[in-house]
């Protein structure tokens, strides 16, 4: 069946958040340091010198934030679990405290009709693993398995989607390339290092998961890109084309069988560490596909350098701006969906975030009258629509982000939320735009 706005029945219609960005409470009931405890606590890092140490005290407030999906009408929650909240040092047994505050969250979830979407990592790493060399030794794949499958075994009854993996590409290449974000590295090699790990912790994840018998789905998300090349010249097309093999191959080719793309692997393969029966374990389909697009790149060619490896640099373009400095284009969301599901045999695709920034400003009743929020979700979601239409397995859509939180590097300063965060109370505050994706939900926001 499919409703008047042209979306299925039982599409998913969520929110998303992510551990370090909303929980707070990060030296309560047994947590270990992250990367991301490290990072933010180091001077110059982070914008205004924010840190998570309390973000939106969610780990206090969660029953505030379950009633807004409720009041929103959300099916779908998709939240991540900080690892060292569950094994403060990377390893060993499980924290109880860590586990019965998930189990509260997910309890609520359920309780109040939405269904818990579990992502089990999203950047926050523990620093004992970190010391250890992070994602650029092997031993922290094993260590994710370790992981993964105690929250398998505690959360499975309860749990029917779980991700992996969240932006493994930001975890590699800003973490370890450009060093924008935790752990602040920046050396290539190990940015390559990093991407053959957190594959292979992925697919040992995957494997367990099927091994386990337990009923649900299991997935990773990436932020994958399909640039546009600047002009039609052939240059530019095939610069575009070889943009596309780190922002979105080298993930996507190893999961479904395909191996390390060929040039990515002429230019840096003497930098992946692989060992007998690696693309084995990676190579096994997930059984859905999560897609976090925010906006569309340009590409140019360019002279092959230290800097342009793969002879391609951004271009100039025309289109308005988020906070952020990122370009609108919804239509990219429906060219990015039409490569990925015409490239890949995938079976299950949902976008897993998809959100704006703006620099808003709240009116002298603290309400944010976002229309600019509201119109970037508006295009956006006739794109989801497009894909639907086409025949693409386009199966849900969560909206980044509930609220507004700490956005990384940029701290308090970007604000990606449909539900304003009061900075001196923490009181949650519907922005307009929360009452604009209700109605979306609804069937009436088309």
């Amino acid at each position: 069946m499919t409703r008047h706005d042209g979306f299925p029945d039982d599409f998913i219609w969520g929110c998303a958040t992510a551990s370090y960005q909303i929980e707070g409470a990060t030296q309560e009931d047994g947590r270990g340091v992250s990367i991301w405890d490290t990072f933010a606590h180091t001077p110059g890092k982070v914008a205004g010198g924010d840190t998570g140490d309390i973000a939106c005290d969610s780990y206090h407030r969660y029953l505030e934030d379950i009633a807004l999906l409720r009041e929103l009408n959300a099916n779908a929650y998709r939240f991540s679990t900080a690892w060292p909240r569950i094994q403060p040092e990377g390893s060993g047994a499980p924290n109880q405290k860590g586990l019965d505050y998930y189990d509260r969250v997910v309890d609520a979830l359920l309780e109040s009709g939405i269904e818990p979407w579990m992502q089990l990592y999203h950047w926050d790493l523990p620093q004992a693993l970190e010391d250890r060399g992070g994602w650029v030794n092997r031993e922290t794949a094993y260590r994710f398995l370790d992981f993964a499958q105690i929250m398998f075994r505690h959360f499975g009854d309860r749990i029917r989607h779980f991700s992996s993996l969240n932006e493994p590409w930001c975890v590699a290449f800003l973490g370890y390339l450009q060093g924008v974000q935790a752990p602040g590295k920046t050396d290539r090699r190990l940015a390559h290092r990093a991407v053959h790990h957190l594959l292979l912790a992925h697919g040992l994840a995957q494997r367990a998961y099927r091994e386990s018998g337990l009923p649900g789905a299991f997935g990773i998300v990436l932020n994958p890109a399909r640039q546009r090349p600047a002009t039609a010249r052939p240059e530019d097309i095939e610069a575009a084309d070889r943009a596309a093999i780190e922002s979105t191959r080298i993930w996507l080719d190893p999961l479904y069988g395909r191996g390390y793309p060929e040039l990515f692997m002429q230019l840096f393969g003497a930098d992946i560490p692989m060992e007998e029966g690696d693309l084995d374990i990676i190579a096994s389909p997930p059984d859905f596909l999560g897609i976090n697009y925010y906006f569309e790149q340009a590409i140019k060619a360019v002279p092959v350098d230290g800097q342009h490896p793969y002879g391609c640099a951004l271009a100039e373009t025309w289109h308005p701006k988020t906070a952020m400095g990122w370009d609108i284009v919804p239509e990219g969301m429906l060219r990015l969906l039409r490569y990925i599901a015409g490239t890949w045999p995938v079976s299950e695709l949902y976008v897993t975030e998809n959100g704006v920034a703006f620099d808003d400003v709240p009116d002298s009743q603290g309400i944010v009258h976002d229309a600019n929020r509201i119109a970037y979700l508006r295009s956006h979601l006739h794109a989801c629509r497009d894909a639907i239409a086409e025949g693409i397995p386009l199966k849900g859509y969560f909206l980044w982000s509930l609220m507004d939180n700490f956005e990384w590097a940029y701290g308090y300063q970007k604000r990606f939320g449909i539900v304003r965060i009061d900075p001196v109370t923490l009181h949650r505050i519907p922005k307009k735009s929360f009452y604009y994706y209700r109605d979306v939900i609804a069937g009436f926001g088309l």
